[in-house]
């Protein structure tokens, strides 16, 4: 199945972070991942590539709880941002909230396409890569 140039992560989590670099790499889903600690680091970097499709993420696997800005903020601030990116960029969130009014309210968001409940996995990884391509 054909890669996806950049996967992106945003979770504060050191030891999740360092766990889902290992199963993107095995799941061999991208040619580069990129990390980012907080929501508000995440979205100020996708500012800053706007204009530089190359350097943008094709999907972002993002966290709810973080510090500074939340998943829940990013979404926010990204949906009003996203007309002005010429590539399409594909929002997954990957949380261990397994609160039904979490899945609830990321359904409702348009830009939001899955809600995957931790631990990610080299299979949910495969899924959203067949997803890409369909």
């Amino acid at each position: 199945m054909k890669k996806i140039s950049i996967a992106c992560v945003v979770d504060d989590d050191e030891i999740y972070t360092f766990s889902v670099k290992r199963i993107i790499a095995k799941a061999d889903i991208a040619e580069k991942t990129i990390f980012f600690h907080n929501g508000q680091v995440a979205l100020d970097f996708l500012i800053a590539n706007m204009q530089h499709t190359q350097d943008l993420p094709d999907l972002i696997l993002l966290d709810l709880n973080m510090p500074v800005l939340d998943g829940w903020q990013f979404l926010d601030e990204f949906a009003a941002i996203m007309p002005g990116f010429s590539k399409r960029i594909t929002v997954y969130i990957v949380s261990s909230s397994i609160d039904q009014a979490d899945y609830e309210r990321a359904k409702a968001i348009e830009l939001v396409t899955g809600f995957i409940v931790k631990p990610l996995t080299v299979n949910h990884l495969h899924d959203i890569l067949s997803q890409l391509h369909a």
